[in-house]
């Protein structure tokens, strides 16, 4: 079933539930959800979005999982939340003082919840959460309590500087390092 327009227009602002238990490997962190998961309730859920396919062909899970499966993720070892947890239809929508009081918030998820990883997709929007303007795509040398921490790529189908091979390959090498501890 797909969304009418009105149904993506009042999914504006609403939020989605977290897909979060304790001590999991690996956290992985969006900017916000769009309408398409507002209105869904699933995270990355718009089509065209990147994220699951390059979680799959990164090797973090045996197969392509589709939103509605989101619920499998701690399966693997895996969860998602958001940096914002309001609904927008783009990401520039948000203020850099929400982004910064996101930043904040996660920090409390990821203190209590002690992931061994946090990755964040969006650099851009890490950098204005964190206060790290020269961070890059990949480890970040500060930890976030006891978990590293590394930055990815925006998953979403506007980012074009990375395509889903590029998307993949830097999801791999987050799996990498996380293997290698």
């Amino acid at each position: 079933m797909r969304p009418t327009r009105e149904d993506l227009l009042a999914a504006h602002g609403r939020t989605i539930p977290d897909v979060l238990t304790d001590d999991l490997d690996l956290l992985f962190c969006g900017i916000n959800p769009g309408l398409w998961s507002g209105w869904s309730g699933e995270h990355f859920a718009r089509p065209g979005n990147r994220f699951w396919p390059a979680l799959h062909r990164s090797g973090f899970t045996p197969r392509q999982l589709a939103p509605a499966e989101q619920g499998l993720l701690p399966s693997y070892g895996l969860g998602i939340t958001n940096l914002v947890a309001r609904a927008s239809a783009r990401a520039d929508e948000l203020t850099p003082a929400e982004l910064v009081e996101g930043g904040a918030t996660l920090a409390e998820k990821v203190r209590a919840r002690r992931p061994r990883w946090l990755a964040v997709v969006g650099v851009g929007a890490y950098r204005v959460a964190f206060g790290a303007k020269t961070a890059a795509v990949g480890p970040q040398p500060e930890p976030l309590g006891a978990s590293r921490v590394w930055v990815l790529p925006n998953p979403s189908g506007l980012n074009a500087h990375y395509d889903l091979p590029k998307l993949a390959a830097e999801f791999a090498r987050l799996r990498a390092a996380a293997a290698d501890g």
